[in-house]
C-alpha cells in the first residue's frame, strides 16, 4: 500500500440509502426539530469544516442543493453496496468521512478527533468502549478495501480482517442510531 497522504481534502460520505425495514422507510427525509435526518447529517459535515459532501440515497429524497446526491440502485443488498457507491463519488485524491445519517446525535468532538488523527493509519475509527464505529475516515489508498464488502455489515468486517490498517480513536461515547420511529420520538421529545 502506498504511503498515506494525509493532506488530501476530506469529503464527507453520508450513508442515507437504507430501506428502514425496522423504522417503516427510508430514514433520509425523517424529520428531528423541524429538520431532515440528512440535513442534520450535512450540518455535522459542515460543522467539522468539510467542503464536499456526498449523500447516498435510495432514490427521491430532498438533498440540499449544495450536496452531491448518488443514488444506490441497489439498497436491498445491504450497507456495503451505498458504502461502495459511495467511495466511487469521492473525488481521485480526496479521504472519506463516513458518517450514518441515523445518527444526529453524533458529537462534533468525535468529528473533530477522527480528523485530528489523520496520518496514522490509512483507516481511522472512532472507538468507544471496545467499539469501533462512525464517524470512520478512510485514506484513499483505503478504498479498494470497501470493493470486498458485501451484505448488511458496513466497515466492521474491514476492521476485523485488516487490523493493521485500522487506527482506533477514542471518544467519549458512540452516537446512538435510530432503528425505529420510536427511538425518533424519544429524541424528539427528549
Amino acid at each position: 500500500m502506498p504511503p498515506m497522504e494525509s493532506r488530501s481534502e476530506v469529503a464527507a460520505v453520508i450513508l442515507a440509502a437504507g430501506l428502514g425495514r425496522r423504522f417503516g422507510g427510508p430514514k433520509a427525509g425523517a424529520r428531528l426539530h423541524g429538520q431532515t435526518l440528512l440535513v442534520h447529517a450535512v450540518a455535522l459535515a459542515r460543522s467539522a469544516g468539510l467542503k464536499r459532501v456526498i449523500a447516498v440515497v435510495p432514490g427521491a429524497v430532498d438533498v440540499p442543493v449544495d450536496v452531491v446526491a448518488v443514488v444506490n440502485p441497489n439498497p436491498e443488498r445491504g450497507l456495503s453496496s451505498s458504502l461502495q457507491v459511495g467511495i466511487g463519488a469521492v473525488p481521485p485524491g480526496m479521504a472519506a468521512l463516513v458518517l450514518l445519517v441515523d445518527q444526529p446525535t453524533l458529537a462534533a468532538e468525535s468529528l473533530a478527533a477522527v480528523l485530528a488523527a489523520r496520518g496514522t493509519r490509512p483507516i481511522l475509527a472512532a472507538e468507544s468502549g471496545g467499539r469501533l464505529a462512525p464517524p470512520v475516515l478512510l485514506e484513499s489508498e483505503a478504498f479498494p478495501v470497501v470493493a470486498t464488502l458485501a451484505g448488511d455489515i458496513g466497515l466492521r468486517d474491514v476492521f476485523r480482517r485488516n487490523p493493521e490498517l485500522v487506527h482506533a480513536v477514542s471518544v467519549p461515547e458512540h452516537a446512538p442510531d435510530i432503528d425505529t420511529a420510536d427511538d425518533l420520538a424519544r429524541l424528539e421529545a427528549g
